[in-house]
Order: structure tokens, then sequence, then C-alpha cells
């Protein structure tokens, strides 16, 4: 079974804390193989692990906290597009680890950014894995959500609480949740702007869009910005899930059969094409 260590990384800056250089992060690593960059959503990695994917691909997992999670350093706001200062982030993350070539699996805030990656520099990927995409600005039923966020975090409950307490230390868990509440407000405030800066047809990664049929931060029809925009993307939907089926145990290991096939046909795609995947 693959273990995980915790370790950390020196980047230069990040526009998630412009005002701090260096940038030390912690990440997490374990497994052989060809990476797997996993890139965790809005309330951190520990809420939603991989364990199951963990447990069975044969595959280097790289973790990395965004900074304002987790073992990174703290911060008291997420600044206007946040997603793409993530996304820059990470970018500076590989690079420190000399990592030239991944496959990434980005779930909520972290497919948003996984896209934003293979958008910008779409040789560095062999393909991408997006889980609870957001592709709509304006959430009108995540609207209610967003603002218990931001006005009273603990109303998400004491299991709920407690794990973010866990991840994100006691003092400082409730900053970064209601920060990422804000954000979300302001991106529902500015509905005519796009996450990916109207380049979504762009798409050359291979990409599959795992969903569920359940998930609560969709909104009706959100996905069929995808099935226009990039035909070739494989979208499997999760009957009886929620925002993150690959955690939840009902579901995970369907979730982990479907991205087991899916970097199999990317390694298929790697050995025709005569093309290499390493760090």
């Amino acid at each position: 079974m693959t273990k995980l260590t915790s370790s950390r990384v020196a980047i230069d800056a990040s526009p998630l804390l412009p005002a701090a250089r260096p940038i030390e992060l912690r990440y997490q690593v374990g497994g052989r193989g060809a990476p797997l960059v996993l890139l965790h959503g809005g309330w951190g990695y520990g809420f939603y692990p991989h364990a199951d994917a963990i447990a069975k691909l044969d595959r280097r997992f790289l973790i990395p906290d965004r900074t304002g999670y987790g073992g990174s350093p703290h911060i008291a706001e997420l600044p206007p597009k946040f997603h793409l200062a993530a996304a820059i982030e990470t970018e500076k993350f590989l690079d420190a680890l000399g990592v030239q070539r991944s496959v990434l699996w980005g779930h909520s805030d972290g497919a948003v950014i996984a896209t934003i990656l293979a958008l910008r520099d779409p040789e560095r990927y062999a393909g991408i894995v997006v889980e609870a995409i957001h592709l709509d600005r304006e959430k009108p039923r995540s609207r209610d959500f967003f603002l218990q966020m931001i006005n009273d975090p603990d109303a998400c409950g004491e299991r709920v609480t407690r794990k973010l307490a866990e991840e994100h230390g006691e003092d400082y868990w409730r900053t970064i949740i209601r920060a990422g509440g804000r954000a979300w407000r302001e991106i529902a405030a500015t509905p005519n702007e796009d996450f990916y800066e109207h380049r979504l047809h762009e798409m050359r990664v291979p990409m599959l869009v795992v969903h569920g049929a359940d998930d609560p931060r969709t909104e009706p029809g959100e996905l069929d910005r995808i099935r226009r925009e990039v035909p070739t993307a494989r979208i499997e939907m999760i009957e009886g899930g929620g925002h993150s089926p690959h955690s939840a145990r009902a579901t995970a290991a369907q979730v982990t059969a479907i991205v087991d096939g899916f970097l199999t046909s990317l390694d298929e795609r790697r050995k025709l094409d005569g093309d290499g995947v390493s760090e």
C-alpha cells in the first residue's frame, strides 16, 4: 500500500501571497511511476482525501497544499482570480520539484485550476481529470452555502468543523473558509467573466470529467458547456455521487476504476507516440 510522507519545497513567490518571498509549500508524496498531481478543493485536501485511489493506483502521487491551506502559509483573503493565481503557484511548485510532465487530478476549485493549467501549457500535461468542475460563476443554488461559509462557518456541523480544524488549525480554519465564501460571492457578482478566459474550446489535453449526478454545487445544464466546447472530453456521471465521488464510500472504488482506465489509455497513447512522462 502506498504510504504518503510530508515534505516542503520553496518557490520564489506566489500570487496567492504576493507580499511574502520566498514561499514554502507543504506537500505530500508517495508511490512510484509517472507523477499524478492531486489539486484539492476549497476546503483543503484532508477533507476529501483520495485514499482509495492512492491505495490502488500505481502512480507517484504529489499533493500540494496551496497557499492558505493545510501546512502552507496562511492568508487572510483569496485574491481576485484566485484560480489563476493558484495555477501559477502550481507551475512554480512543479518547477521546483523538476516535474516536467504529469497528469493532473483536480477536485472542485482544483478542477478549475487543472483546466487553467492545461490551457496555459498543454505540452506539460499528459492528461487531466476534472472532478466537480465549476463552469458557471453565478450559482444560485449555492448562494446560501457561500453565505454560511462567510457568516457562520460553525453551522456546518461538528463533524465538518472538527475535520477542518485538524487540517488547517483550530485558530485559523474559519479564516480560510470565510475567505473562500467571500471569493465565491465576488465570483457570482461577475457572471460575464470566465474562469477560462473564453479559451475552453482550445483544450488540447486529454480530459476526463468525473461528476457526481447529485452534486449540490452544480447548476442545471452546467456541464453542457464542456460537451459543446470540448467534444473530445470523456464525461462520466456518477449515479448517487455528490460533490466528492472520489472520497465517498459508496462511489470511491468506481471513480478509481474510471481514472485507472483513463490513465491506462494515456499510457497507451504515450507508447504509440513514443513520448515520455517523467519528472
